[in-house]
């Protein structure tokens, strides 16, 4: 399993830089960032397992930095700590209100710290919110988007998975397997940027298996821009020698050497105009033949 990301939001660097250290010794991949707008750009750049936010900072306050990413489609499951001077009720209550999952006061223990970290990131996979490995949402939050959506109009759900990635596992390991599914994620996360809006979803599902909903308008470029983005930059992955063949070799599961060509992405897709869906399951149903009609 990869590392954890934290983001670190906090505009005193003494205290950023420490927080840092820290968790880096501690096994985390850490970014930090100074202003709320910033951290707003790398939330939505590089989704985090969990949030470390100040309250008072140089351009927006935390509260409405948590605000923002709550009221996001794509960022409303995060874990958030409030870090912040002050311990009047009243702003803990006002965090918690906004969705904040813990609040800690400056001078902290960092120890103590560390632990609630630990347990709001644990709390959010054991709940099914996120992936371990992406921090995408998974389980129980792609449920309720297949519920609120199914009552709309406008949308398209693209069911996007990795072609040939259990071979590629097979040779390059889970370690290198588990850096493709995260890059995938951040992959997803640029196109939709681009081509789709601040309140598009993207889903881990499980496995090599992404969706996206977006509207039915964006849906055919997404689409097309993950293919070919995913074609060319997938490669980096490889060695040079299984770049230039264009294959690997991998056992298959009587133990036989076969060849397999380089991962690239199967996606279906289904919307409202094309098809009447009864309930969500038909939804994701719909969305997985098409996948393996057209792919």
């Amino acid at each position: 399993m990869g590392k954890s990301r934290l983001l670190i939001v906090e505009d005193d660097i003494d205290i950023s830089n420490m927080l840092r250290i820290y968790f880096t010794g501690q096994n985390y991949e850490v970014d930090a960032a100074l202003r709320g707008g910033d951290a707003l750009d790398k939330t939505r750049q590089n989704l985090p397992h969990l949030i470390i936010l100040d309250i008072m900072l140089p351009d927006i306050d935390g509260f409405e930095v948590c605000r923002i990413l709550r009221t996001n489609t794509r960022t409303s499951h995060v874990p958030i700590i409030f870090l912040t001077q002050k311990d009047e009720r009243s702003d803990k209550l006002q965090g918690l209100e906004l969705g904040a999952d813990d609040y800690i006061t400056k001078p902290f223990d960092i120890e103590e710290l560390k632990l609630r970290v630990q347990r709001a990131i644990a709390r959010a996979e054991q709940q099914s919110l996120t992936d371990p490995r992406s921090g995408l949402p998974s389980g129980r939050l792609i449920e309720e988007q297949l519920r609120r959506i199914i009552r709309l109009s406008d949308w398209s759900l693209m069911d996007i998975r990795i072609k040939h990635f259990e071979a590629f596992k097979e040779v390059y390991g889970f370690v290198a397997g588990d850096d493709v599914l995260r890059f995938t994620a951040m992959l997803l996360s640029e196109v939709v940027d681009e081509l789709g809006t601040v309140n598009d979803f993207i889903g881990h599902a499980g496995g090599d298996n992404f969706i996206i909903i977006t509207s039915e308008r964006a849906a055919p470029q997404i689409r097309q821009r993950l293919k070919e983005r995913f074609d060319e930059e997938v490669l980096s992955h490889y060695s040079f020698l299984d770049r230039e063949q264009g294959y690997i070799v991998a056992k298959s599961t009587d133990g036989q050497e076969q060849k397999s060509p380089l991962m690239s992405l199967a996606i279906g897709e289904v919307a409202p105009s094309r098809y009447e869906f009864a309930d969500i399951r038909e939804i994701t149903e719909l969305a997985a033949e098409d996948r393996r009609k057209n792919n």
